[in-house]
């Protein structure tokens, strides 16, 4: 398929269109000539323009009103399984709508565009809604054998018919079709069936009550990959561009639901998720590595950087305990993320801005005794202290300890940043003082910046509040 062609009519609309490219490099910006003067091309007529570019199969992202691409475009239309991608999207970034394309990636495109706009798609496909997964555009090394019986086949779908599948089929497993054992299919139960080199159908021929795919399986030429993914603590903003384009690249998502589920905007329909609890970090990365070895991309996916508490120390712990044969040749590369208290300490200015640590108050993986005492040492070389996991429902006096331990130390009027669901639906970012603070005032997702006894805070007239840590001590001595 050919680079994307973002169309433009005025200079109005290139800040979007550049964000546009934020999420795919590869795409031309092209503008009217008469009202654009920074576009990477140019063009002097629209209709001709877009007309040509859909005939040569080049996916259009049109910053414009649906209508006149669609007034555009009509005369052309006459076969859906080779129309490119069509997508309207509105000038100020407010709307991206799919128009066609749909057996050639238009919702992926919608999802990666909406993704860097922080949109929601508008996306209509009734069953790839209901269904997470596109029937008629299988993944790479799938086939459609009978793509006319497939209309009829998803109607039947929609109307509520259920579906025996026929052989293994990862993406269509993972779905949500209403999939049926075989013990339990009757007559009119919908078929999927899997052909592959080793095995042939044993069902009647095709028909609408039968989609019929060809696999082609074939050893890896390459090894897997394996990706240990950060995505910063909840913004698609904070998300870095390698990291989104390898959340798109990847066969296979692994990690926490709550984390998958803030980047669901940017899966493809054929990447499959695997979804474990927040407490199976070894059996997560296993399974990882399991999943690599069989030459697929894997993407391990945890919030804020996975470096920091995160998925990439689990992967390298089993990757030593447990070695396997067969995870020898495995490509794995971390991709750093924002973590929270970068994130915490960017909404108040600086807490951070001389020497700090970082400790987790989770007495999960070390003992209380550990923590305490690391508390006390950064509490007596004057470091600010950033704490993670602060409180839970089962953990809920560690953080009144761990004050009790700081004011030994750190004045009551030391400031402190508590800092929850960053990046997210409900973000809250509260400055008070260190004898002020309470469990109640945090909970798994809050992040708590203590001040050292240098961290100042500083009141604009505007009423804004800035907390920061100069960065020279003067005279200070240990």
């Amino acid at each position: 398929m050919n680079a994307p062609a973002i169309v433009i009519l005025g200079e109005a609309s290139l800040p979007v269109a550049r964000q546009i490219q934020t999420a795919i490099p590869e795409a031309m910006i092209y503008g009217l000539a008469t009202r654009t003067q920074s576009a990477d091309q140019t063009y002097d007529n629209f209709g001709e323009t877009v007309r040509e570019l859909f005939q040569t199969g080049t996916p259009i992202l049109g910053v414009c009103a649906a209508g006149i691409l669609i007034r555009t475009i009509a005369p052309l239309l006459s076969n859906k399984w080779q129309e490119p991608p069509v997508l309207a999207i509105a000038e100020d970034g407010s709307a991206v709508v799919p128009l066609l394309g749909g057996l050639q990636g238009v919702n992926h495109l919608a999802r990666q565009i909406a993704g860097v706009l922080q949109v929601a798609p508008a996306i209509t496909t009734t069953g790839e809604l209901r269904f997470q997964t596109t029937l008629l555009s299988p993944p790479p090394g799938y086939e459609l054998v009978n793509p006319d019986d497939a209309k009829t086949f998803i109607a039947n779908l929609l109307g509520g018919a259920r579906v025996q599948l026929i052989g293994e089929a990862p993406w269509i497993a993972q779905s949500r079709l209403p999939i049926v054992p075989e013990s339990e299919a009757g007559d009119n139960t919908l078929r999927i069936e899997i052909l592959s080199q080793n095995r042939e159908g044993v069902m009647s021929s095709p028909g609408p009550d039968c989609l019929v795919y060809r696999f082609n399986p074939s050893h890896p030429t390459s090894p897997g990959k394996l990706a240990i993914i950060g995505t910063g603590p909840g913004s698609s903003a904070w998300m870095s561009p390698e990291v989104k384009e390898m959340l798109q690249a990847a066969t296979d998502w692994v990690g926490y639901k709550t984390y998958l589920d803030l980047v669901e905007l940017w899966r493809k329909p054929s990447t499959i998720r695997h979804e474990s609890d927040n407490r199976v970090e070894l059996d997560r990365a296993r399974a990882a590595l399991d999943l690599a070895a069989t030459g697929r991309t894997v993407a391990v996916i945890s919030s804020g950087d996975p470096g920091i508490y995160g998925m990439a120390a689990a992967v390298f712990e089993v990757l030593e305990q447990s070695a396997q044969p067969e995870w020898e040749s495995i490509e794995i590369q971390v991709y750093p993320g924002i973590s929270a208290m970068q994130a915490a300490a960017a909404q108040v200015g600086a807490p951070l801005g001389h020497d700090f640590c970082v400790i987790s108050l989770s007495d999960i993986l070390k003992s209380w005794e550990a923590i305490a005492g690391r508390i006390a040492a950064a509490a007596q070389a004057d470091f600010a202290i950033a704490f993670y996991n602060p409180v839970s429902k089962q953990r809920t006096w560690q953080l009144e300890k761990a004050t009790e331990i700081l004011l030994q130390w750190r004045s009551v009027q030391t400031p402190v940043i508590l800092a929850r669901n960053l990046g997210r639906p409900g973000q809250t970012v509260t400055v008070k003082s260190l004898g002020e603070l309470a469990s109640s005032d945090a909970d798994m997702r809050t992040v708590v910046l203590i001040g050292s006894s240098k961290t100042r805070i500083v009141q604009q007239q505007t009423g804004k509040q800035w907390v920061y840590t100069p960065r020279h001590y003067g005279n200070f001595q240990t």
